[in-house]
């Protein structure tokens, strides 16, 4: 079954975040799931910058002979900038893209449940943070009882919807339901993924699902290896390629992810367990303070 003849019931999209995973997100459901976008981003140059990269993602798929210049051109015109949340009422899902911040992503869905109408969804596409813990905050006060927080139906409609960079490309959707989530919501989430053109698979709600408690301790502990001089960047990672068949080594997917994201994540893991097999390598965190945050930055373990 093509991805658009999947059956959901979005009729309208809201994006929060106008970054690679933003814009990626944005150009499946245009283009595979053919469902209008109202994208956000409190900031104009970043919003400038990825419909930018929105539209040379298009260029390059007609250029492929993957769609046709007519798909193109519908496809951009589902496109919508919105100046806030309140662009968001006539949504039926809303997907947060911003960075691994809990706070920023408290205060959005905050702000989500005070303007979204209640049987919309609400979705974070986190990679590591508590969904139960951002559900809690999809409460139109701005300090909850905890009366409040047992009886209101706003934390059930939130969940995890994680998709991976370049979302183009990979073909997985992780979902995730917090302690809230009801099962239906989950449900319609899966169904749009699927119309997205995405494999799913679901998580419990534990620090990283089971895509970065997996993998970020694994690029972690090659971080660890560089530090110590075990070997080289190089070494490091033509071992994972040629040795175990990574289509890319650990320091190198750890720049095309962007090193801030990985420490963050990384942070997440040890806050979260106190266990300190998820303890952020010193390097790691010593080349976010330098701005060496990988392919975006020019440079990280490697230059660009």
């Amino acid at each position: 079954m093509s991805s658009s003849a999947v059956a959901h019931s979005v009729k309208r999209l809201g994006v929060i975040g106008a970054g690679q995973m933003g814009l990626g997100i944005t150009y499946v459901s245009v283009l595979r799931a053919r469902v209008p976008v109202t994208l956000l981003d409190n900031s104009p140059t970043q919003l400038e910058k990825g419909l930018s990269f929105f539209d040379s993602l298009l260029k390059k798929d007609v250029s492929k002979g993957k769609i046709q210049q007519r798909d193109a051109d519908e496809a951009r015109a589902r496109v919508k900038v919105g100046n806030g949340v309140q662009d968001l009422t006539d949504a039926d899902l809303v997907i947060e893209a911003v960075s691994e911040k809990l706070g920023l992503k408290q205060d959005i869905f905050r702000a989500l449940a005070k303007h979204v109408r209640d049987d919309a969804i609400l979705a974070s596409n986190t990679s590591s943070i508590s969904i139960s813990k951002i559900a809690a905050s999809a409460i139109p006060s701005d300090s909850p009882t905890a009366e409040e927080l047992a009886k209101s139906p706003s934390p059930g409609r939130v969940c995890g919807v994680h998709f991976f960079n370049p979302v183009p490309v990979m073909p997985l959707v992780e979902l995730i339901a917090g302690l809230q989530t009801r099962p239906e919501v989950l449900d319609r989430a899966r169904s749009f993924a699927v119309a997205c053109g995405k494999e799913v698979t679901t998580s419990k709600d534990v620090p990283g699902f089971v895509s970065n408690a997996l993998l970020m301790p694994f690029i972690n502990e090659a971080v660890m290896a560089l530090e110590k001089g075990v070997a080289t960047r190089e070494d490091i990672d033509k071992t994972l390629r040629l040795g175990m068949n990574h289509p890319m080594g650990p320091l190198a997917l750890a720049d095309f992810i962007g090193l801030d994201t990985c420490h963050a994540i990384m942070e997440t893991l040890y806050t979260e367990t106190a266990d300190s097999k998820y303890r952020p390598s010193v390097l790691l965190g010593r080349m976010v303070d330098a701005g060496w945050l990988g392919k975006k930055a020019g440079r990280g373990f490697y230059e660009y």
